[in-house]
């Protein structure tokens, strides 16, 4: 009898816990609703403070964010539409200039502007996850829009890779290559043609040679044409990479590919969790999350993953105002938000 009433106690228990998790999503995402979006314009604000807005709109990279974090709501709650939406404001920035069509940094019709192959590759990676959950050929479609665009920064310079933005041709950055790994890698598992996996291959070898540290970690940018390494380390170029070993494991077996990701997974725990946390930025750590989450779906091993739930929980409690908008600065940005609702809900969907 004692058993049962403890089964159900520890039942009700957890009941209660995804109802709080399930409270704590849509609150984000009310928030993200109410304080940053212009209904008018369906197009949103940057931060909450219109004194630390540089435009009346956001620029594209936060929702490169937003994309990500309404896919995984729709992985929770796939009767609702989260994704539409926001992927209907990034069609605003689409610009079709040559050498092929795009997303650019700011609102295409209040100006012209520069196209940041990353933050193209951000939709593109989001758009695959929902094209491999829902099968809605628009969103293999965009991705491969995108995957066109993106290698219309590739070229020999340095070695090969990709620039970080189509009119600067003096950095090639981890954070253009390792996405670009991740795209070449799920439209070589969609469509079985051999030229995704070889420019996988072209730029995961490329990247882990001029931009990987000897501890695993990797190193922001090479500059061109003097090969000087940024040597910035931040947990999102990691996080790219690391996903990357993953794929490339379950792609093609080779056992050296998951080797390296567990390889990486420890080197990254060594060099950001300090002071039983990440670090600040938000986005920047969710994106190492999607590649530890890679990691767990192989290996079955929670311990990196136990780690975002604890640092996840921190925030949530000592790093929110009044409103429970998230963020340390005394104004709140939409990006902050957009990355923990995808952090909250990939940690809900995990059932850790």
């Amino acid at each position: 009898m004692k058993k049962i009433v403890f089964t159900l106690a520890g039942l009700l228990s957890l009941a209660g816990t995804l109802q709080a998790q399930t409270e704590r999503l849509h609150r984000i995402q009310e928030n993200i609703q109410t304080v940053f979006y212009d209904p008018a314009s369906a197009l949103y604000k940057e931060t909450n403070d219109a004194a630390h807005n540089e435009k009346p709109h956001s620029y594209l990279w936060p929702l490169c964010a937003l994309v990500q974090a309404a896919n995984e709501m729709e992985v929770l709650e796939p009767k609702q539409s989260y994704l539409g939406p926001v992927l209907k404001t990034i069609q605003q920035y689409y610009n079709e200039n040559p050498p092929a069509p795009g997303y650019q940094a700011y609102v295409t019709k209040e100006k012209i502007d520069t196209r940041f192959f990353d933050d193209n590759q951000w939709i593109a990676i989001a758009c695959l996850d929902a094209y491999q959950r829902t099968k809605q050929k628009s969103y293999l479609d965009t991705a491969e829009l995108i995957y066109r665009f993106m290698m219309t920064g590739y070229d020999q310079a340095g070695g090969g890779g990709i620039y970080w933005k189509e009119d600067d041709k003096t950095t090639k950055n981890t954070c253009s290559n390792g996405p670009g790994v991740l795209i070449a890698l799920q439209l070589y598992k969609i469509k079985k043609d051999r030229k995704y996996l070889d420019t996988a291959l072209d730029l995961y070898r490329w990247t882990n040679t001029h931009l990987q540290a000897p501890s695993g970690v990797y190193y922001d940018a090479v500059k061109l044409p003097s090969m000087k390494i940024d040597s910035a380390i931040y947990t999102y170029n990691t996080g790219t990479m690391l996903q990357s070993s993953v794929l490339l494991y379950e792609l093609t077996k080779e056992k050296k590919y998951l080797q390296e990701a567990q390889r990486v997974a420890k080197a990254a725990r060594q060099h950001f969790f300090r002071k039983q946390k990440f670090p600040d930025h938000y986005w920047f750590n969710v994106v190492l999350l999607r590649g530890y989450i890679e990691l767990y779906q192989v290996d079955a091993d929670p311990q990196y993953l136990k780690l975002f739930k604890q640092d996840a929980e921190r925030i949530w409690k000592e790093e929110k105002d009044a409103k429970e908008l998230i963020g340390k600065k005394p104004w709140k940005t939409l990006i902050d938000q957009a990355a923990m609702l995808e952090m909250y809900a990939r940690l809900q969907t995990l059932k850790l």
